[in-house]
């Protein structure tokens, strides 16, 4: 495990480096966005259909004209339900608890972009990566990071389109996908991401 972050991390260092020599080419991007995330249900997991917000970052470098190599990550905020439950027992015992559920996304992928000299330009990407839900009834803090009680960590595949603006180096990127986790079967779940961008 070690010896892949020093590898991505050597990657991701480099890359711009080598964008720099390529002339024409010498530009990365790096931005910000809010996500939202409609988790569909899910009866292996006992995920119910739930909407979540949260913030993430991208990274990405041209490796073409027209295609860029992205790296995303984002981590949703936990949106909390109340579970009802009765045990078996005669006169049953009932009570309630609160769940929280959060998402953490990390993609890698191309981004195919439309045109080169427009300051408004269409995409469509296809990344793969991982999405991890965490269920825990404890507060969001440092000592409950990454989640206390219980977590699911699966593949994903992420295809979806956007749109990005651009005025001279700033500009602003929305993209919408269908971001499909693999749990005994894919789950579909649409994402929704709008943030500023910087190119250089």
């Amino acid at each position: 495990m070690k010896r892949i972050l020093g590898a991505l991390a050597a990657f991701l260092l480099a890359a711009p480096i080598a964008a720099l020599a390529q002339g024409e080419y010498n530009h990365a991007e790096v931005g910000v966005f809010g996500d939202y995330f409609r988790v569909g249900a899910d009866s292996q997991t006992a995920l119910r259909q739930q909407n979540l917000l949260g913030v993430g970052g991208r990274v990405g470098f041209a490796v073409h004209p027209n295609i860029k190599l992205e790296v995303d990550g984002a981590y949703d905020f936990e949106h909390s339900t109340i579970d009802n439950f009765c045990d078996n027992l005669i006169p049953p015992n009932c009570g309630s608890t609160r769940v929280g559920l959060r998402a953490t996304h990390f993609s890698v992928g191309p981004k195919f972009q439309f045109g080169r000299s427009s300051p408004i330009r269409a995409f469509v990407f296809a990344k793969g990566g991982f999405t991890r839900f965490g269920f825990s009834a404890a507060p969001v803090t440092f000592g409950n990071f990454p989640t206390s009680t219980s977590h699911n960590t699966y593949g994903a595949f992420y295809p979806g389109g956007g749109l990005e603006a651009f005025a001279g180096a700033f500009g602003i990127r929305a993209d919408i996908g269908d971001q499909i986790y693999f749990n005994n079967g894919a789950h579909n779940n649409l994402r929704v991401t709008f943030g500023p961008v910087i190119r250089f």
